[in-house]
This record gives structure tokens, C-alpha cells and sequence, in this order.
């Protein structure tokens, strides 16, 4: 190896010395050009002759990937076979491109390259077709195209494995799984076992309800037992629907704020004085206030009920202070009516003796 090293860098170097027809000879010797018996395998297998050319190559790769495939839907799909006509097709690709590089025409190409301006080097294609700029220029985008479809296939492949391997896990989960199952069932036969030998002892004859029927859920055959059985426990651990605890929250708010507007009414006077009137109204503007947010949660309880006879309608400001002032006056009349009771009771009292000697005296 380092012989053939050290007689390239000298051929290298002595360029201009060596013939021409030495030069693709050298050329394979350095390069590990390989045998000849393996190129004509490859040539056989992509269904080849040498000399042809790099279209029908990938003409001929084309028709057995699509052949060999393991993804095709022919029935001769094998990817032995098919990983046999990839190497095949690499091979010869290499044997293309030494042969090219190998040609005379393709030196002088190079020569004129390398004196040609820095802006036309884009035309190399990397070192790929033959003939004219415009040619190599097609000749690079199908190699593009078949260098694409070589990585599509191999992340198929990659693809292909990562799924066996996942199948692989699968089963592992599934056996698993499977045992887990086998466990609880063994545990399930191990308790009823447990429950007929108690049954057998008699441990569940002093249960309460023993040889009477079982209380059946519902008289109503349309009623899912299940459903009613989860309400009667529902009910039972003191569960109300939000429906009904927001209408009872409601009703006590309204209440309070009726009774507290009726309260501060009656500690102002009657007739109200000028300060007195301007203290009302701040009263009347905090109960409107707490008339609108009830208003809200109003809403939210006619969203929530599920009849619609049972909806309510919105609290207004006006009608509840009306309200409450005619409660006040009711219960200022009710005062003066008592007091006025309690005169005439006294009255009665002090001048009880008077009446009395009137009536002996008539008699």
C-alpha cells in the first residue's frame, strides 16, 4: 500500500512524463479499481453488457427495484435479491465513473476547466455526464433523481426494520398483558373459592335479609337500574344538583336584600329630612347594584335547569324599592295601631273605678 501510494504521488508529479495510454491503467491500479470477475457478476445481475450506457443502467436498476422490492406488490418480491441488485448497481455506477474519468477527452475537459473563469465552475456536475454542457447538465439531473430514489429506499428499509423491531416489543407488551390478565383471574377464583367455603361454614347466615327477595330499584321498567341505584346514593349522601342549590341561593339572597332595604328605611325618619333623602338614595344605588348581580346569577341558573317551567325571570330595581316601601308603610301603620290600642287599654284602667260606681249607682 504505501509502494502504490508513493508511485502515485510520483506519477502525480511527473504527469507530463507518462503516456497516454499508460495513464487509465495507472489510473485503476491507484484508485482500487475492482476486479474484473465482479464487475461482469454486477453486469449479470442488473441483465447488462458492458459498454452500455449509464441511461439503460438505471433503466435496468429501475425495473428490478420495482421487481425485488420487499414494499412492491409483485409476487416476486425478495430483499436478498433486491439488496443483491443495489450492491450490483453501485458497482457498476463505479465502474462508469472510472471509465469517464479514465477517458483523454475528459483530461483536456479538465485542463480547459481549470483555466476557464471562476464563475463557470458551476458546469462541473459533479464529475457526472458526458458530451455537452446542456447533456451533462440532464445526464446530472437524473443522476439527482437516482440518488433521491436510492435514499428513498434505504429509509424504506430502515423504516421496514424499525417496524419488525417494534413488532418484536409488541409482543413482548402482549405477553405481559397476558399475564397480568392470567394473575386477576387467578386472584378472582382464589376469592370466590374463599366466599363458597365461608358460605359453607355458615358465616352469612346471621346477615340481615337473609331468604328475602331483593329490593328492586324501581317500579317503572323504563328506568335504568344502574341510573336510579347511582340517584338513590346520590340522595342518600345529602347530593343536591347545582341547579336546585342555585335556586335556593337565590331565594335567601332576594329575601335578605328585601329585608335589609326595609331596615334601613326604618331607621330614617317620616317625613325624611334633606340629608336623610340623599342617604336613601345611596341605599337605593347599593340595592341596584345587588339587584344586578342576582340578575346574574340568574342567568347562570336558567342555563343550568333542565325544565323550563322551573326558569326565573329577572329581579327589577324599581318594583322591589316600591315593594319595600309599601312594606314599610304597612308596618308603620301595624305600630300605630298598636299603640293606639295600648292608650285606650290605659284609659280604661285609669278610669275603671268611675264606670263602675255609675252602674251601682243605676242599680
Amino acid at each position: 500500500v504505501m509502494l502504490s501510494n508513493n508511485m502515485g504521488h510520483h506519477f502525480m508529479g511527473r504527469g507530463a512524463m507518462i503516456p497516454r495510454k499508460l495513464k487509465p491503467f495507472l489510473y485503476r491500479m491507484l484508485s482500487g479499481y475492482k476486479p474484473k470477475n465482479d464487475i461482469k457478476d454486477s453486469y449479470k445481475i442488473l441483465e447488462l453488457e458492458e459498454g452500455c450506457s449509464l441511461d439503460d443502467v438505471r433503466n435496468s436498476y429501475r425495473n428490478l427495484a420495482k421487481k425485488y422490492h420487499p414494499d412492491s406488490s409483485s409476487g416476486m418480491a425478495d430483499s436478498k435479491a433486491f439488496i443483491r441488485v443495489e450492491e450490483a448497481y453501485r458497482v457498476v455506477l463505479s465502474d462508469l465513473t472510472a471509465k469517464q474519468k479514465s477517458d483523454p477527452s475528459e483530461e483536456e475537459e479538465e485542463q480547459f476547466k481549470s483555466k476557464s473563469l471562476q464563475h463557470r465552475h458551476y458546469l462541473s456536475f459533479e464529475g457526472v455526464g458526458i458530451g455537452t454542457p446542456s447533456q451533462r447538465e440532464k445526464q446530472y439531473r437524473q443522476f439527482r433523481v437516482d440518488r433521491a430514489t436510492e435514499q428513498v429506499l434505504e429509509y424504506r428499509q430502515q423504516r421496514l426494520e424499525s417496524l419488525y423491531a417494534g413488532s418484536d416489543l409488541s409482543r413482548a407488551k402482549d405477553v405481559r398483558q397476558s399475564k397480568k390478565v392470567k394473575i386477576t383471574q387467578a386472584v378472582e377464583r382464589l376469592v370466590e373459592d374463599l366466599i363458597q367455603e365461608s358460605m359453607a361454614k355458615g358465616d352469612f347466615d346471621n346477615l340481615s335479609g337473609k331468604g328475602k327477595p331483593l329490593q328492586k330499584f324501581s317500579d317503572s321498567p323504563h328506568i335504568d337500574p344502574m341510573t336510579h341505584n347511582l340517584n338513590r346514593i346520590l340522595i342518600d349522601n345529602g347530593y343536591q344538583p347545582e341547579w336546585i342549590l342555585l335556586q335556593k341561593e337565590i331565594r335567601e339572597t332576594i329575601e335578605g336584600l328585601r329585608k335589609s332595604i326595609v331596615a334601613s328605611r326604618r331607621k330614617l325618619g317620616q317625613p325624611m329630612t334633606l340629608s336623610e333623602q340623599k342617604q336613601w338614595g345611596r341605599i337605593c344605588e347599593q340595592f341596584a347594584e345587588d339587584i344586578r348581580k342576582l340578575n346574574k346569577r340568574v342567568d347562570n341558573f336558567n342555563l343550568v335547569v333542565p325544565i323550563m317551567s322551573r326558569q326565573m325571570v329577572h329581579f327589577s330595581t324599581d318594583k322591589e324599592i316600591l315593594r319595600a316601601r309599601k312594606t314599610y308603610e304597612a308596618v308603620v301603620e301595624t305600630v300605630s295601631d298598636s299603640d293606639t290600642k295600648e292608650d285606650e287599654g290605659k284609659e280604661d284602667k285609669r278610669f275603671g273605678w268611675k264606670s263602675s260606681l255609675f252602674k251601682w249607682l243605676k242599680l
